[in-house]
């Protein structure tokens, strides 16, 4: 009898983490798949063998908003925030980017109008920049402005397999944000229910994994109680909070919900952070709407009364409402967890960002990306969340909402090897030097977190380990990034993530190839 054929990677000793319960089994991989999930004496031999005694083993974590190349070049920002992403447990990224933010090289610092360009003009240079810079696998979610770009939607799903779109509805009206910077993070044209509804027409007529995210936020309301907070000469860092009350996060969600009821179009609510949000969720999926729902770490660790909570949109609530959204995700209400990460423009060190007057701070929370992992584990040692659900809103989700899965987002025979190492017992009080986004800094610094990756593998190859004793987490890979292109319209899954959603499917991902495989 032949000896059985050596793969390039076993990771034994481990507990292998799915939404359904924990193995003590082993993984073998070869050729950038997971080849066997096993137990350990059955695995084959291998070129490279990894001890996880002691550990848990997680898939990748498919991070479903992050803003690369936001306010400057991409190529400056994604190189240096793809490898704080997979440093920290993150193997698939969705950015979210509007065609004047995809790596074209006229790049606009504050944009106009007449700057707004096809999607068809911009996407070559993205997926150059993913292929040349990431240190993760990247999908694209367009962010739509123009009737131009609500129409040409078949176009750029079928060109550049982009099947998830995302409505800054808080930027509709360019001139009713005078306090955050639009124009600076590429939204120049502004927009109004029309290409809202044409946007929401095309995802629906596409079919699964066609999906309309939107940020919640009502800014022609907020823009009111701006000047009325500033006339009182609030300048109090929970001043940003109260600038937009629940009730501008909530009556979107039913206001653009019910539009997605009437077209029958898949909707995905990002920031979803209060109880009058989650009412009109539960409500859209009771009249059958599949509507998913989002929130990130920086919402579940803080609140605004502390000196520390920044400015982030849509903005933190009461510290009182953090168990709120801890106990949403445990329900199934939400969904999804992803970082929505940024770096501020310019100089975006801590000294350049603080000021005093929330008027005049930076947009902060850096390194969100890399509190996202830390953040939902120590939730998971608080009891807040079990690690099965943690696996699930941070990992299998993701992937089925945004058409990544089954490639990405499980541990199975025939998934990308996409995993991550996790150290449950490991607690850090976090220091600037923990991390490596390019800012140099982190909002959570001199906070005790319980709960971290010590190992990122993208594809079976190691990117990241923090090994005992170092004073941090370390990149060890390269740019190895590939972008996903995503196809619509496969074969139907059962039905995930949430009561009254319609059947899912099953995509084809294709790594760096058009319709014609070219």
């Amino acid at each position: 009898m032949s000896e059985p054929r050596e793969v390039d990677l076993v990771i034994k000793g481990g507990t292998v983490v799915s939404p359904s319960g924990t193995r003590k089994v082993g993984i073998a991989v070869d050729d950038g798949k997971i080849v066997a999930v096993t137990q350990d004496e059955f695995l084959p031999p291998a070129k490279k063998t990894v001890d996880a005694s002691g550990l848990h083993v997680i898939p990748g974590l498919v991070d479903t908003e992050a803003h690369p190349g936001c306010y400057s070049p991409l190529k400056d920002d994604l190189g240096s925030e793809s490898r704080a992403a997979v440093t920290a447990g993150v193997t698939t990224w969705g950015i979210h980017a509007p065609s004047t933010r995809m790596g074209h090289p006229t790049f606009a610092e504050f944009v106009q109008k007449e700057d707004v360009i096809s999607f068809h003009d911009s996407f070559p240079y993205f997926e150059q920049a993913v292929k040349d810079d990431a240190a993760v696998d990247v999908f694209a979610t367009y962010m739509l402005e123009t009737d131009q770009q609500a129409e040409e939607i078949p176009e750029y799903a079928k060109d550049h397999g982009v099947t998830s779109y995302k409505l800054y509805l808080q930027a509709m009206s360019p001139e009713s944000e005078p306090n955050w910077p639009g124009r600076r993070a590429g939204l120049g044209a502004g927009f109004d229910d029309g290409v809202i509804w044409v946007t929401m027409e095309n995802v629906a007529e596409m079919g699964r994994p066609g999906i309309v995210c939107m940020h919640c936020e009502n800014w022609e309301v907020a823009r009111i109680f701006d000047k009325r907070l500033k006339a009182e000469g609030r300048t109090d860092w929970a001043t940003w909070s109260d600038r937009s009350p629940h009730y501008l996060e909530a009556s979107h969600i039913r206001w653009y919900g019910d539009m997605a009821a009437h077209l029958g179009c898949p909707i995905y609510i990002q920031h979803s952070t209060t109880p009058e949000s989650y009412k009109e969720i539960l409500e859209l999926r009771g009249r059958g709407v599949e509507c998913h729902a989002q929130t990130g770490p920086h919402w579940l660790h803080f609140g605004k009364e502390e000196h520390n909570a920044w400015r982030i949109n849509v903005p933190l609530r009461s510290r009182h409402n953090n168990p709120n959204i801890w106990s949403a995700i445990q329900a199934g209400i939400i969904n999804s967890v992803g970082s929505d990460h940024v770096v501020a423009w310019g100089d975006a060190s801590y000294e350049a960002s603080y000021n005093e007057n929330i008027w005049e701070l930076k947009t902060g929370f850096t390194s969100r990306v890399e509190m996202l992992l830390p953040v939902l584990l120590n939730g998971v040692n608080e009891g807040k969340i079990t690690l099965e659900r943690m696996v699930e809103v941070a990992c299998s989700e993701p992937a089925r909402i945004f058409g990544v899965y089954p490639q990405k987002g499980l541990i199975d025979i025939g998934a990308d090897a996409d995993l991550v190492l996790v150290d449950l017992d490991k607690e850090v009080t976090v220091k600037n030097e923990n991390v490596l986004t390019r800012s140099g800094w982190t909002c959570i610094m001199d906070h005790t977190l319980k709960g971290w990756g010590v190992a990122t593998f993208l594809r079976g190859k190691q990117m990241s380990k923090w090994d005992d004793g170092a004073p941090g987490p370390e990149f060890i890979g390269d740019a190895d990034g590939q972008y996903l292109r995503r196809t619509p319209g496969q074969d139907l899954l059962p039905v995930a993530g949430g009561e009254g959603a319609r059947a899912e499917v099953r995509p084809q991902v294709k790594v760096g190839m058009n319709d014609e495989g070219a």
